[in-house]
């Protein structure tokens, strides 16, 4: 065979191992001090709360798997991660925009339910609780940083052409026409880390979903056709909500009344 099948085993894993895998971050600590970058607090916040929140959800999830009625509750998972990545999402925008709320839930669901309904529906995993958590899971994980994203680099970008913004709307343009105006700039720098971890795949580094088919035996080839498959939804994803996002904020940057937005001016006004 072309690979060596492998497999986790119980003496692999455990809080030695654990421990062991954060010497990098220790060792990137420890350069950061001596650079006086002060980043190291972020670095431990990242870790014990990464810690924190993954053996939480791992005893939830055990409950989960292991109830009558899984596939309910695990639906009811989804259903619950839909709402924390709309709420995060939303809250980063940190004024209150029209439409912000609704434009991303819509993207979230919407990308999570086409990629449960193309990877069961194809038959390309067996439909079941654990699955379905898994695939939702991983378009909803990769939904929120592009969405943030995409609200992070709107906003900025409103605020620093508010200018332009104000000219467009002294020449009488629309809301639409000021978001085919506007919006272009922040959507390509938002959407340009998707899209180059997209590019290099199988250049730099093997993806998550084909190196654990591999370490499982897969053929290599059927690895890779699950790859594409979870790469493209996930690209797809990204891009859904980077474009929701975008138009959403460049939209509410303009009132009912065609004027310029207050959180657009918040910035300057404060300094």
């Amino acid at each position: 065979m072309l690979f060596a099948q492998a497999s986790l085993t119980s003496e692999a894993t455990g809080f030695g191992v654990v421990l062991a895998s954060l010497s990098l971050v220790l060792l990137a600590m420890g350069l950061a001090w001596w650079l006086g970058l002060r980043i190291e607090r972020r670095l431990i916040e990242a870790s014990l709360r990464a810690a924190v929140q993954l053996f939480a959800v791992g005893f939830l999830l055990l409950f989960i798997f292991e109830a009558a009625a899984a596939i309910y509750l695990a639906w009811l998972w989804v259903g619950v991660m839909v709402g924390i990545a709309t709420f995060v999402v939303v809250r980063r925008a940190k004024h209150r925009i029209g439409g912000l709320g609704l434009v991303t839930f819509g993207a979230v669901v919407g990308s999570a339910l086409i990629s449960v309904a193309v990877t069961f529906g194809f038959g390309v995993i067996a439909y079941g609780p654990v699955s379905l958590v898994v695939i939702a899971g991983i378009t909803i994980g990769n939904a929120v940083p592009s969405a943030v994203l995409g609200v992070n680099q709107s906003v900025e970008l409103n605020r620093e052409r508010r200018g332009e913004l104000e000219a467009l709307l002294s020449l009488g343009l629309d809301r639409r026409q000021i978001v085919r105006f506007m919006a272009p700039r922040a959507a390509r720098s938002s959407i340009i880390p998707q899209v180059e971890r997209t590019k290099v795949v199988g250049l730099i580094a093997l993806p998550g979903a084909m190196t654990g088919l591999l370490l499982a035996g897969v053929d290599p080839v059927e690895a890779v056709t699950v790859q594409l498959l979870v790469m493209y939804l996930v690209l797809g994803t990204a891009a859904l909500c980077v474009i929701s996002t975008v138009a959403a904020i460049t939209r509410g940057a303009v009132t009912n009344d065609l004027l310029v937005a207050d959180w657009v001016k918040e910035e300057e006004d404060e300094s």
